[in-house]
């Protein structure tokens, strides 16, 4: 006789120390399962969260309590329709081609040696701490054109603001964190703004605000929010991508020698690292009609969790799921940062992650500095550090011994 397992609960601390196996529960068993906490319905089965991305029934509606507070207002991803296409317009041309290349490659570089170069000759360092955390809020300061003598405060309003989104458990002082992170933010911009509204620059905060299409301009409101949201969707994909994936390739040695022989593999070690280790592990949807899916059928107006990190391990869509693999055949590298990727881990559809180019050129840029500077590395308790969060997910910790 089968026994069906108890449906798990996504803020159990059995969860939080390892949520795979829930989530191959859950794509078995409950792919379609109502959570009281969080009063949302979980989904689980690659097919179901893919709809959930492409298919507008599932609206960004629910943004508008998720994410607005901390924001300050609506940001690109809450907006639909001839609204939204033009905002992204507005926004996208600084992540990708020639703008990505020219502009802002050499200050990923910059950044990427300068934060090595503190660690360099040292025998061990603290891999998430001295670079990963610090690297992606570094870039965008700098890309807004702001001194470096803020990369420190910036980074403080970062992880307050990314605390606030993960805090799932809806602790007060968590919340209330993120929220005066916030309102500093908006606070310090909007001077800023103002000085290059009047004397725009060859950074993007100058690009936000000098952008028109079809007479539309960013307000600053549109600018605070956007920068609030690439400062920590943008820092915290990236930092959590870089942590995984160099803990992915260290727990594989003989994946990290061959990324190691063949640079060509550092986008496939990267993209194996999104599938198999998703930073972000859900994103939430609001339903704008009754849905049904695998599991049964969704209310009208009702949240859905869409589990990424189930989604990105399912047995239908993968062949051995949960094995790391840079050589892996069912997932193509080269559509794997665009809105044509076959992982989930940006979203797809007309809200995939606009900041994906971003990510790809400063993980690239970062890997490889990080290899050339150390010929020899493992971890440095000679094992890999366990992997902590539930709403995003990662090392926290990742000490490296060289040499």
């Amino acid at each position: 006789m089968t026994v069906v397992p108890q449906p798990p609960d996504i803020l159990s601390p059995q969860f939080a120390a390892d949520p795979y196996p829930s989530y191959r529960v859950l794509r078995e068993h409950y792919p379609l399962h109502y959570h009281e906490a969080t009063g949302s319905w979980l989904i689980s089965r690659y097919e179901d969260v893919e709809r959930a991305f492409r298919d507008p029934v599932f609206t960004t509606d629910n943004y508008a309590w998720q994410l607005e507070p901390v924001h300050g207002g609506r940001t690109i991803v809450q907006m639909s329709g001839h609204e939204h296409a033009v905002k992204r317009a507005l926004v996208a041309p600084a992540f990708r081609g020639r703008e990505l290349r020219t502009r802002f490659m050499p200050v990923i570089e910059r950044n990427a040696r300068e934060l090595i170069d503190a660690f360099r000759d040292h025998e061990q360092a603290e891999l998430v701490d001295q670079f990963a955390t610090r690297f992606p809020v570094n870039v965008i300061v700098d890309m807004l054109g702001l001194d470096h003598s803020e990369h420190d405060r910036f980074h403080a309003w970062y992880e307050a603001v990314v605390g606030f989104f993960a805090n799932l458990g809806q602790d007060p002082e968590v919340a209330a964190a993120g929220l005066r992170a916030g309102a500093e933010l908006r606070a310090y911009l909007l001077p800023v703004i103002e000085r290059r509204r009047a004397d725009p620059g060859d950074d993007l905060l100058s690009s936000l605000c000098t952008a028109e299409i079809d007479g539309t301009r960013m307000t600053d409101q549109d600018i605070t929010s956007f920068v609030s949201l690439l400062l920590s969707a943008g820092g915290e994909t990236t930092d959590k991508a870089i942590a995984g994936m160099f803990r992915n390739l260290l727990a594989h040695p003989d994946q990290l020698a061959a990324v190691r022989a063949d640079r060509g593999l550092v986008p496939a070690a990267f993209a194996e690292s999104l599938r198999h280790s998703p930073p972000l592990q859900m994103i939430m949807r609001q339903t704008a009609a009754e849905v049904t899916l695998s599991g049964g059928t969704v209310p009208a107006g009702a949240t859905v969790t869409c589990l990424i990190g189930a989604a990105n391990r399912d047995e239908s869509r993968y062949a051995d799921p949960d094995r790391y693999d840079v050589f892996r055949t069912d997932l193509t590298t080269a559509n794997a940062f665009s809105a044509a990727a076959d992982h989930l881990a940006f979203a797809l559809g007309r809200h995939f992650c606009v900041g994906a180019l971003l990510a790809k050129a400063e993980v690239e840029v970062g890997a490889n500095q990080l290899l050339d500077a150390f010929p020899d590395m493992d971890f440095a308790t000679g094992e890999p550090p366990p992997e902590t969060g539930v709403f995003v997910r990662g090392p926290h910790t990742l000490p490296l011994r060289f040499g």
